[in-house]
């Protein structure tokens, strides 16, 4: 294998097994930072030593012995300079923990140790912003570059928040632990939140000239499945994920040949991945037996499986979907539901109906710079034949919208509607 087959493979690796070994050093040594350090040695140990000795049978083992010893040498070096009892005391109780046992063995309740730091990545202590960086870098294996151009913004604004995160997880001394029983729905609430955050910047962008990141969905599915493994009795986990890959099946129809976005009512229904559709619809299955009452995920999930096995926009269940929108909007008092809701009424029952629903959205102040609003208003006006006042809607949304692909896209649908 040649070096750069090589450092391919050294990344794949690391992609694979990075949130497993820094979990694992985080359970050992009570601090994510150190954790992040010492694993990043160990993978630059691997660089340094895999093209001449070949990746080993058992990588993971490998990275965790390595960042063990780097561990012990670091605590070492620095108990011999330090002479405050109390410091000396609580290294010398982490130095016996990385000491004790066979060091190539394969790491120790990894599964719990994963799902304690997803639960702390993503703990309410940190800001939203935070939670989202530390989890790709933590848990999807992200470096700085990477996270930085999925959410275009600098490297540094990723850097700092990466670094304020794991300092403020330090200072409010987030114990490395599962939530207990009475706080875990709300703080897998947060998790999740957070999951399909990066999976929706993926689905569609808010910013830039990509209407699409299927990297970020990618790194979302990955996190979700991780998820999913680890609570395989939760609904709304697998709920998620099942929503997740029934919406990351029509990625590839969503843009066009020179990446321009192709709507649903115009996508070639051929190009979606049918092994994702039967994926997220057995999830969807599961999460349905899992659950009494559906969550929101799970509801959303149900939504998008009408899609996924119509054959076509006329062919879709649409009284179902405004069911399940019924549903979702009792459950989570969403404007921007209620605006997904009216598109469904659209559907189902008629513009008019619609049209009615999106007017009593207007003085909603959550919607005041939300572009899909005067988007969909612009659509049912299409479909009523007004098309001046569609066009000066198109063009509103337009004005809102900060993706350059999806306001090209408005622009286009505002000309027409004056041809």
């Amino acid at each position: 294998m040649g070096q750069s087959a090589t450092h391919r493979a050294i990344d794949a690796v690391w992609r694979i097994e990075s949130a497993r070994l820094i979990a694992g050093l985080t359970r050992i040594v009570r601090d994510v930072a150190v954790a992040e350090d010492l694993a990043q040695d160990a993978f630059v140990a691997a660089l340094q030593q895999w093209p001449d000795t070949g990746i080993p049978d058992k990588p993971g083992a490998w990275l965790m012995t390595t960042a063990k010893r780097r561990g012990i040498d670091a605590l070492r070096r620095r108990i011999a300079l330090e002479r405050k009892h109390a410091l000396i005391g609580r290294e010398l109780e982490i130095l016996s923990q990385l000491d004790q046992g066979d060091l190539v063995t394969e790491i120790d309740d990894v599964s719990d140790d994963l799902l304690r730091l997803v639960f702390m990545t993503c703990h309410p202590v940190l800001s939203l912003q935070a939670r989202v960086a530390l989890t790709l870098r933590l848990l999807g294996g992200l470096s700085t570059p990477e996270i930085a151009r999925a959410f275009l913004v600098s490297e540094g604004t990723v850097a700092q928040r990466i670094v304020r995160a794991k300092r403020t997880l330090a200072e409010a001394r987030v114990p490395f632990e599962l939530p207990g029983r009475d706080e875990l729905a709300e703080r897998l609430s947060a998790v999740l939140a957070v999951i399909y955050l990066v999976f929706n910047e993926g689905y569609a962008a808010t910013a830039g000239e990509h209407w699409t990141r299927p990297a970020l969905c990618d790194d979302a599915l990955r996190l979700g499945r991780i998820l999913a493994a680890l609570m395989p009795g939760e609904g709304e986990v697998q709920g998620l994920l099942a929503l997740m890959e029934l919406q990351a099946s029509r990625l590839r129809a969503r843009v066009g040949p020179d990446g321009e976005p192709v709507l649903l009512a115009d996508q070639d229904r051929t190009r979606w991945d049918h092994l994702l559709v039967q994926r997220g619809l057995a999830g969807l299955q599961r999460a349905e037996q899992l659950s009494g009452a559906l969550g929101p995920y799970t509801l959303q999930a149900a939504i998008a499986a009408c899609h996924a096995q119509a054959r076509s926009v006329s062919e879709t269940d649409w009284p179902r979907v405004v069911a399940l929108y019924d549903a979702l909007a009792a459950l989570t008092d969403s404007p921007v539901v209620e605006l997904n809701r009216a598109v469904a009424v659209t559907m189902a029952y008629g513009p008019e109906a619609g049209l009615e629903l999106v007017d009593s959205l207007a003085n909603e102040p959550a919607l005041r710079a939300y572009h899909l609003l005067p988007s969909v208003r612009g659509d049912i006006l299409v479909r009523l034949g007004r098309h001046a006042e569609a066009r000066q809607e198109f063009e509103r949304a337009a004005g809102l919208c900060t993706n350059d692909r999806e306001r090209e896209l408005l622009l286009s649908r505002a000309v027409a509607c004056g041809a």
